[in-house]
């Protein structure tokens, strides 16, 4: 789901508004919510109809409960029926932008607004849950297409938006945008909460600048922290490049600080961890608005110490 368009539509950004249209912002989140947990439905109900021989492995050995049970030309929808109708969102950083002006890094008031939102995705999910008798649950996504696509959308319609549109892509689920500057540890308490509304999957993650391992301790002291926030699936981000010629691995500029190896004339191998894949060259294996997220992201600084400064 892009939040961001619902924000646009009843923010005051565009149309210069003195408050958000909040009534209207959740009437339309509801709509969208409806019509994508229809289309969630309508595949689960065409897949439940598949016969247990199309995938005996994953149906009749074991894999999902009670699927030893089912003969090849049982239907499968009464093992279906244990897993996850996910609904996924992008964007609340870019959607609390347009509706109030600022994101829920840059105020606690709006850090609550965005809270709200969420807190109300996940009761819907909740409710449907109950009336259907199925799981279903909310997914903090980072949308790997759809988070360029949706904003060249978004900024053919509505032209740019400083802060909302004037960039490649959105920003993934409930993060802190990577580009604004703040350090790891308030970046883990802001975040921490988002992950106990969204149940079908969720990641947080900082940026370090330099090798991980040149400062262990550091690390050991973020992965404890993240668990304190209660981040059920946290990850450090850090450079690591190599040298084709010499095996240097460490940070590279434009010449290796080891053999004196140029950019400009060999290839040096760049891994960086983009939307949970590690990559050593992610200039060409993601697309463009993945790319610029990377080109983006700043580095978080290492206020552990005193986390709540």
């Amino acid at each position: 789901m892009n939040l961001v368009k619902l924000g646009i539509d009843n923010g005051i950004c565009l149309n210069k508004r003195n408050k958000p249209d909040e009534d209207n912002f959740y009437k339309q989140l509801t709509e969208q919510m409806n019509t994508a947990l229809e289309c969630l439905l309508h595949r689960f109900k065409r897949q439940c109809k598949q016969k247990a021989s199309a995938s005996d492995f994953m149906m009749r050995e074991g894999v999902w409960e009670n699927g030893e049970k089912l003969k090849p030309d049982d239907t499968i929808g009464e093992l279906l029926k244990h897993g996850t109708i996910s609904i996924g969102f992008i964007g609340l950083a870019e959607c609390l932008k347009a509706l109030y002006g600022k994101h829920h890094g840059e105020d606690k008031v709006i850090w609550q607004k965005g809270y709200d939102i969420l807190k109300f995705m996940r009761n819907y999910c909740d409710n449907k849950s109950e009336e259907l008798n199925l799981n279903i649950s909310l997914f903090a996504t980072p949308a790997e297409g759809s988070a360029g696509v949706f904003t060249k959308i978004d900024k053919k319609q509505y032209g740019v938006i400083k802060g909302v549109t004037d960039r490649e892509y959105y920003t993934n689920s409930f993060h802190i945008p990577v580009y604004y500057n703040i350090t790891a540890a308030k970046k883990i308490e802001l975040e921490g909460p988002f992950h106990e509304l969204c149940n079908a999957g969720s990641i947080s993650y900082i940026e370090l600048d330099g090798n991980a391992r040149n400062n262990t301790t550091a690390v050991m002291k973020l992965v404890k922290y993240a668990l304190k926030n209660d981040i059920k699936y946290f990850a450090i981000n850090h450079p690591v490049d190599r040298c084709p010629v010499c095996g240097y691995e460490g940070i590279i500029g434009e010449v290796c600080p080891s053999c004196g190896a140029k950019e400009s004339e060999v290839h040096f191998c760049r891994i960086r961890r983009v939307t949970g894949y590690l990559t050593g060259d992610f200039q060409t294996r993601f697309n463009s608005a993945k790319q610029a997220e990377v080109r983006d992201r700043v580095k978080h600084g290492l206020n552990i110490i005193n986390p709540g400064k």
